[in-house]
């Protein structure tokens, strides 16, 4: 039940995705560096009044999810690529997700498309109660109607507070199996388009973490660090540069992370490709289902 008090918060999380992802389409040059990015969208979500969700996201080309930069990270923007960057917003736990691609290559504008219009046909299509594989269906047909494939190992999910990913997950193509129906809650609908092979695999990199509840006392040095982190995000994304300044503090926070990962209190998002190595884009909405209406927070 989503009353008024959370549905005002949904509302503020989404106004200010909306803000920070129109910002971050102006970022987006050859030559910007990928941390300069991050670091200014995640200073605008809390200069607006929000807090990140997760850490920002951008994926060059092939990288479908889940690379944010690391603390003195000189990676740039290259000629000619194509650029997702994807941002989330939470005020007190009440989450908003929204993402958009950018093309610096006009050769591009095509895969671009196909997620916007996927995207779009999707909230066309919405409706308080449709099941997940009619969703699917609708993504995958307004995708490979652009000549595209949709990424069939990513999926749109459900959220709540202070959790972004529920457990519901929304399906990129009609899949049989995702007969659940979308009730009332809070959903990020994302299509990924690609021109390559349409599944992203793990990549060896991991720069985006959680935490999971813990079920015994750690050693004093992890205590620290989990408490700290748990106190400021419980089970949200983090990354080790939001907690660290110099190399030799990383470096002895990735010890930490290695005994909370040994005591399995620790979540890891490793980077994702397309297996193909194809290009991707990627767009997406925060949508709140409420009895009888549905209202796109980040629109």
């Amino acid at each position: 039940m989503i009353d008024e008090e959370a549905l005002k918060k949904l509302v503020k999380a989404g106004e200010i995705a909306k803000r920070v992802r129109e910002y971050a389409e102006k970022l987006v040059k050859p030559g910007a560096k990928l941390l300069d990015i991050a670091e200014l969208l995640e200073k605008r979500i809390r200069e607006l009044g929000g807090e990140p969700a997760f850490p920002v996201n951008i994926g060059i080309n092939e990288v479908a999810a889940h690379y944010t930069p690391v603390l003195s990270d000189v990676t740039m923007l290259p000629d000619n690529s194509i650029v997702k960057i994807d941002i989330g917003v939470h005020v007190d736990g009440f989450i908003a997700d929204t993402a958009v691609t950018v093309s610096l290559n006009p050769a591009f504008e095509g895969l671009v498309e196909a997620a916007r219009l996927a995207l779009e046909k999707a909230l066309e299509a919405f409706r308080p109660g449709i099941r997940a594989s009619e969703l699917g269906s609708v993504i995958e047909k307004a995708i490979k109607s652009a000549g595209y494939k949709s990424i069939k190992n990513l999926s749109g999910h459900g959220m709540a507070r202070y959790v972004i990913h529920s457990g519901v997950t929304i399906p990129n193509f009609g899949d049989v199996f995702s007969w659940h129906r979308l009730e009332e809650g809070v959903y990020a609908i994302e299509p990924f388009a690609t021109n390559g092979v349409g599944l992203v695999e793990e990549a060896p990199l991991v720069t985006i973490y959680a935490l999971k509840q813990k079920t015994r006392r750690l050693l004093q040095q992890a205590e620290h660090f989990y408490n700290k982190v748990y106190g400021e995000r419980r089970t949200l994304p983090f990354t080790l540069r939001w907690y660290v300044r110099s190399a030799d503090e990383y470096s002895s926070a990735l010890e930490v992370l290695n005994l909370l990962k040994k005591c399995k209190c620790l979540v890891e998002y490793p980077v994702l490709v397309e297996k193909g190595r194809g290009l991707v884009s990627q767009f997406e909405h925060t949508i709140v289902v409420l009895k009888n209406e549905v209202v796109v927070t980040t629109a």
